[in-house]
């Protein structure tokens, strides 16, 4: 009863305290090309997620292609390896279907989600079952994230059920471009999860337009998101 009532009490103040275009549908990303960025751990550089968007006008449906890629490397040996690519397809605005593959050194994991009109069924490595069509997919870019419930794991389908805090108005600095920004902190309603599961993200937002700028967390390390270019 007491998180029902703190996440309405969220969900009030993100409706009356942010800007009303923050709650809009994903038709704001329709004329976006691609937002790429650098991944750093440790202040190093290790690979790159680069999203990619198509409208089809004709149809009102928005395909966003995304794919992640990096490398952890000491002494030039590589100690870890991680790729994902996943493909989201939303018409007139609603998620209809998402599909992921990922490969986490030699361990494979997917997710597999269809909208079937009322609820998601999601086919994951981690998550096999319905969930409802307010959660959304944790790959960030979609700014309806800052008010769902929960997001669904673009990598195994998992749950994750989450407590979405607006930490305020913030400038920050992208190679050498500053910008006006809107900082949310996404934590972990669980708090029983495992460390390694617990979700602990702070996600900056371009206050005018709403495209994903920055992401920063910490797990085994100090990890960052930098911007490279928005098209």
């Amino acid at each position: 009863m007491i998180k029902s009532l703190k996440f309405k009490f969220v969900l009030i103040f993100l409706i009356v305290f942010i800007p009303n275009n923050l709650i809009a549908h994903t038709q704001h990303y329709n004329n976006l090309k691609s937002i790429e960025f650098d991944i750093f751990r440790n202040n190093k550089h290790i690979g790159k997620h680069v999203f990619y968007f198509n409208f089809k006008k004709d149809i009102n449906e928005l395909t966003v292609k995304s794919k992640l890629n990096f490398e952890i490397r000491k002494i030039g040996i590589v100690l870890y390896k991680y790729l994902t690519e996943g493909t989201e397809i939303y018409k007139d605005g609603n998620l209809i279907k998402f599909n992921s593959t990922t490969v986490q050194n030699n361990k494979n994991k997917y997710v597999n989600l269809i909208n079937n009109n009322n609820e998601f069924t999601i086919d994951g490595s981690s998550y096999k079952g319905k969930a409802p069509l307010e959660y959304v997919i944790g790959t960030w870019w979609n700014h309806n994230i800052v008010k769902a419930k929960a997001q669904i794991s673009a990598v195994s389908g998992r749950i994750i059920k989450q407590n979405v805090t607006f930490l305020g108005n913030e400038t920050i600095s992208i190679d050498g471009k500053n910008y006006e920004t809107l900082h949310f902190n996404f934590s972990s309603d669980d708090n029983k999860l495992s460390k390694d599961k617990k979700l602990n993200t702070d996600i900056w937002y371009d206050k005018e337009t709403l495209y994903w700028l920055k992401a920063s967390f910490d797990k085994k390390g100090k990890w960052e998101y930098r911007l490279i270019n928005i098209k």
